[in-house]
This record gives structure tokens, sequence and C-alpha cells, in this order.
């Protein structure tokens, strides 16, 4: 096998570990829509052209051939995010994670460019921009999250102050970059906020590159960092946090539990956090730079949605991604309820299984594939070092590799700056 063959079948893009233990799964009769004109019903329709959906998608043309597969997605332009952290950083140019929808669009499969607005499914149809209705056989859901800065006073309108920046949003990210560079000297601070989040530890792997960046410059001493985080560990999975807390004390960075950042002062240069241990008790922070991660949620779409739960997120079997009412309705990636990290990496996983139960479903058959949960976080600790944290649905390591991946690497740092994003663009999408 090549390198990159065998790079492929590891890691975040391993289909040994995403398609593991069979198992059964109890199914009620397909809802059936009668055909509408033509270009309104499609057999296979899927809603959002991130790497949930155009994965699949191309894995459906495959199944029921181009002609039948629609994509929903009003976006002009593809990202690829986990690269964020390196454009925030330093490292990485923003543009190198961008792409024209349409290069990424399977060929064949029809682009409808046009917002979600509502979805039916009781009647196999979803609603779009112009009252425009789409019928379906199958429905696939690949929504992802949506960034809330307005949830925090003052954002998203401190964003046009200096010293502030957001690797989670395509407008703010190189504001992280250029507050990197004009720092001088005082607080540099990193927020983790008290909502689900994707990729959680992106919030921190800014943190560890600001280090490594201030420390190359020589003004690491005149810098206090600080991650205030609504969380009560540094990472949910024992073994990685474990050696996360030794990096943290070894570069003398500051960790505060449980503290939501609620309000930004940006002409004062001021954040303000909650205490979540004593509601209503504040703390005010000068800063010198601020990273934000927003608050997050379900898309507008969903809440209240018959296809979701009640906090918003797609109501989906956690084995088989396919949904708890609706069983010609599926789910992939950050829109859904599944009790594991929103990565890349899991749609990755996901991608295999839901690929292997729409198939049996199709054929009037049960699901026998299981999703585990398998996700994985490449941290970027240092400029060119990373602890490749897999871990499973139980919060326990679920690795690729036969070395103890939670020692920081140089060699997993290039696979997540240089193997992955060509592997995202020439294989998981495709």
């Amino acid at each position: 096998m090549s390198a990159a063959g065998t790079v492929f079948s590891c890691s975040w893009l391993r289909s040994g570990v995403w398609l593991l233990k069979p198992g059964m799964q109890k199914m009620s009769s397909l809802h059936t829509a009668a055909r509408c004109a033509a270009r309104d019903y499609y057999e296979v329709l899927v809603l959002g052209g991130g790497a949930g959906g155009i994965s699949m998608s191309a894995r459906m043309k495959r199944r029921v051939g181009a002609e039948n597969v629609a994509v929903v997605e009003p976006s002009k332009t593809h990202y690829y995010q986990p690269l964020w952290t390196l454009v925030g950083g330093g490292a990485k140019q923003l543009a190198a994670s961008a792409r024209p929808m349409g290069s990424v669009m399977p060929s064949g499969v029809k682009w409808i460019r046009s917002q979600v607005t509502a979805l039916d499914p009781d009647k196999n149809c979803v609603w779009l921009e112009n009252d425009t209705r789409v019928s379906y056989k199958y429905l696939i859901i690949a929504l992802g999250i949506s960034l809330h800065y307005e949830k925090i006073k003052g954002l998203p309108e401190g964003f046009n102050h200096p010293k502030i920046g957001s690797n989670y949003s395509v407008q703010t990210v190189e504001k992280t970059w250029r507050a990197l560079q004009d720092f001088k000297e005082g607080n540099a601070i990193f927020t983790f906020p008290n909502t689900p989040v994707k990729c959680a530890g992106a919030p921190q792997k800014i943190m560890y590159l600001a280090d490594a960046y201030l420390r190359k410059t020589g003004k690491r001493s005149k810098a206090n960092i600080i991650f205030n985080t609504s969380l009560g560990v540094i990472f949910g999975v024992k073994k990685y946090a474990d050696a996360l807390l030794e990096i943290i004390k070894d570069r003398n960075i500051a960790v505060n539990y449980k503290r939501n950042l609620i309000e930004v002062r940006a002409d004062k240069q001021e954040a303000v956090f909650e205490n979540l241990d004593k509601p209503g008790e504040t703390e005010v922070y000068q800063y010198e730079m601020l990273h934000v991660t927003p608050p997050m949620g379900p898309p507008a779409v969903l809440l209240n949605s018959p296809v979701s739960d009640a906090s918003g997120w797609v109501d989906v079997d956690k084995e088989t991604l396919q949904h708890k009412k609706y069983p010609n309705v599926f789910g992939i990636g950050d829109c859904t309820n599944l009790p594991t990290s929103k990565t890349a990496a899991a749609v990755a996983a996901q991608s295999g299984v839901l690929d292997k139960t729409i198939s049996l479903v199709m054929k009037n058959k049960l699901p026998v594939k299981k999703y585990d949960g398998y996700t994985s976080c490449p941290l970027v600790t240092a400029c060119n070092k990373v602890i490749l944290a897999e871990f499973d649905y139980n919060a326990q390591p679920l690795e690729t590799f036969p070395i103890d991946q939670s020692k920081e690497r140089r060699t997993m740092y290039h696979m997540k700056a240089d193997m992955m994003p060509l592997l995202y663009w020439n294989a998981l999408l495709k």
C-alpha cells in the first residue's frame, strides 16, 4: 500500500474502525411519497453541502445514479474548516481551506442553490426559499451547526476592533492571526462556551500555537496566557487530558474552569465571564488578545422540527444514524444528537456506517453496521507537534497506531497540516 493509502486507512479515515460490530434495529414501514413534477422529486435528497453532505451525495450517486440525487446548499464556497486552527496561528493561508462548491459537488448530482426553510417528513418533502417544495424517497440531513456570536453581548460588532479574533468563522479567523502578531504585553485569553461545539479541542489548540509564537518572538515573558472554559475538565478523555495538563503546567498557562464568556467590551479590551459555579457572579478581564469560541446550536430550521429532539438536534439512532421515528430519514455530522465530538473525523467515520445503513434500508433489510462513536481530534500543541486523540462513545481511546498517542509528535503534526487536507479533498468528499 502506498504511503497515502496507509494513512487513508488510518486515523479519521480508516474504514476498519468506522464499520465495526453488527447489530439489528427494529424498523417500521417506510413512508412513501408520490412523485411530483419533474425536478420536484429525488430518490435521495441531501440537505447541506458540508463534509457530511458532499461525502454522502457521492456515495448515493453510486447507489442510485447521479440524476436521482440532489443536494440543497446555498453557499458558493466549500471550506475545510479544520485548517482554520492553523490559519489563526499563522501556519496556513485561508485560501488553502477553500474550494468552489461546484468543484466538490459530485458530477451529475443536482445542486439546488437554496436554503431549507422547513421539513415535513410526514409528507416526505422539504420547503425551500420562494415556497419551493421538493419531495424525496430518502432524506439525509447534514446541515451542520450554527454559530451564535450574537449571544455574547458586544458581538459580533466587537470584531470591528483590533485585538480580537475567532478561528470558527471565515470572517474572523484572519483577525486571530493579526491579534497575535500585534500582541505586546498583557493577557492573552482563550474561551470555551457553555454549549456543544464543533471540534472541542480547537479552542485550546490556538492557545498552544499562540504560546509557541510568543516564545519565538521573545514576547512570552510579557504574556499571561489564560484559558477560560465553561467545562469542568480540560478534555473529555482522561488519557489525553492528563497529557494536556502536563503541557499546560510546563508552559505556565492559567486555566479557569466553569467560566463562560457573556460579554465583550471591545472598545475597552475587556471580557466579562460568568462563574458557572456561582450563577450571576461575573469577572472582568482586561485583554491584549482575545480568541472567542462562540456559542453554537442547531440550525434554525431544525428548532421545533418534527425530525429534531427537544434541543433541536436531528434525532437519530446512535449506531445506525437512521432517524428514530422516520425510517427513510437519516442524519450525519454536527446537526445530529449523536453523543460524540462534532468533528470532520466523526463525519468520516459516520459516512461509512450510514452508507451501509441506507443501502440495506433500500433493500428493505435491517441495518447491521454500528457506529461506535469513533472520532479524532488532532490536538495541535505547538507549531510543529500534535497529540492525536482518538476515542469512542465511552470516551475511551480508540487509537490507530501502535504508539502512545498521548505524546506530542512531529509526525502527527504533518499528518494534521499536510496529509489530512489532501485526503479530505481527494478521498473523503469523493
